[in-house]
């Protein structure tokens, strides 16, 4: 049977010479295969017979023996390998002949539908990226033009708060904001449009705010007024900046309580509404009026007059350091005082300074009328005198007239 397997084998062998060459390495791979295994096996063999040798006789002839039917069995065994290799090698090679012919058509087709059908070539991610970079600004600038170039860019919605003397047309004339400005203007130059509302005396802050799409909000502060100057009736605001108005204001639009000032020049203003803004709210609400009161020592002096007739002599330009101490004197004075804080500070009563007014207005007059009686007796000397002169002429003339 092993020799009808062999022949078989070579007959298959000899059928199937005509096979590729990648078939013929593939068997060549095999054969080596299958001599390495049955080398090994013989390896293996004279390994268990030489361990064999070293038993007694006994057993070497038994091992004679069975090594002899071992030796037959592993050649027999041998046989059958070999022949089970060569009739697996003629299947595996008729299934590798059948895969090859099947990959064969199938790599024809694919071939065929390649050329039926291009395949696409793929853009690298960079040139995408590149191009964005392109695209992305120019959409960017497009946008930015188109929106420049149509009415949407200058319209504008402008509205103001905060105002109480002032108007509102006269906070947008003051910002020089136009109809054709660009509404992008205003959000970049933000800080110039509230550097020119300040430009109006009345606003101490504004603030230019932004609400989308175009809506802008000016938020002004006026600055607070602090007196008014009296000039007969009329009535003119004194603004904590130290700005005097020039429009008088109605008399109906005065408050209940307000501190009057009897002076108009500016510097002296700006001194007094500086010096004021020191002072404590309370002590600042107890004054009624401000005149100047200029002395020999002092030519900045000025008179205090309070809510409850006391009277603060002080300069101007000391009333914020020495004026707090009127309240510390104040709870001491039983009746209306004046307080006197041109040098020192001492305090006498309106009865002494009514007398001592009467006393300095009686020496005036007294003064005035010595001056006038020294004026009218010097004026009536001179009068004697030119008689006198007059009289010698004449006499002088009448002598020399009888001589002629």
């Amino acid at each position: 049977m092993s020799k009808d397997k062999k022949n078989e084998g070579k007959e298959i062998l000899e059928e199937l010479k005509e096979l590729s060459e990648w078939q013929k390495r593939n068997q060549e791979y095999l054969k080596k295969k299958a001599e390495e295994e049955a080398a090994l096996a013989e390896e293996k063999e004279k390994e268990r017979q030489a361990r064999m040798g070293e038993e007694s006789e006994k057993s070497e002839d038994k091992q004679d023996q069975e090594s002899e039917t071992d030796h037959e069995d592993s050649e027999s065994a041998k046989e059958e390998s070999e022949e089970k290799v060569e009739s697996s090698e003629g299947d595996k090679e008729e299934e590798e002949i059948e895969e090859s012919g099947s990959k064969e058509d199938e790599d024809q087709d694919k071939n065929l539908a390649k050329k039926e059908k291009p395949a696409k070539a793929k853009i690298p991610g960079l040139h995408i990226l590149r191009a964005l970079t392109i695209l992305f600004p120019s959409l960017l600038l497009l946008i930015v033009s188109a929106y420049l170039l149509s009415p949407y860019a200058t319209t504008k919605d402008i509205r103001v708060e905060g105002t109480v003397q002032t108007t509102a047309d006269d906070i947008r004339q003051a910002s020089g904001i136009q109809d054709s400005d660009y509404t992008i203007n205003l959000l970049l130059d933000k800080a110039k449009y509230e550097e020119r509302i300040k430009s109006n005396y009345w606003v101490e802050s504004a603030q230019l705010v932004y609400q989308f799409p175009t809506k802008f909000t000016i938020k002004v502060k006026e600055y607070d007024i602090v007196a008014y100057y009296i000039s007969g009736e009329n009535h003119y605001p004194i603004l904590s900046s130290g700005q005097l108005e020039t429009s008088a204001v109605s008399l109906v639009s005065l408050p209940e309580t307000y501190l009057s000032v009897l002076f108009n020049d500016s510097e002296q203003i700006k001194t007094f509404t500086s010096e004021l803004a020191q002072i404590s709210p309370e002590l600042k609400a107890d004054i009624q009026k401000v005149e100047l009161a200029p002395s020999k020592v002092t030519s900045d002096l000025i008179r205090l007059t309070m809510n409850d007739s006391d009277e603060v002599l002080v300069p101007l330009s000391e009333m914020s350091k020495k004026l707090p101490y009127y309240s510390k004197i104040k709870p001491q004075l039983s009746e209306p005082s004046v307080v006197d804080m041109e040098a020192g500070i001492y305090s006498y009563t309106v009865a002494d300074k009514l007398i001592m007014e009467a006393e300095e207005k009686a020496k005036k007059e007294a003064e005035e009328a010595e001056k006038k009686q020294k004026e009218e007796e010097k004026k009536r000397l001179e009068e004697q005198q030119k008689k006198l002169e007059e009289e010698s002429n004449r006499n002088q003339t009448s002598q020399r007239s009888p001589r002629r």
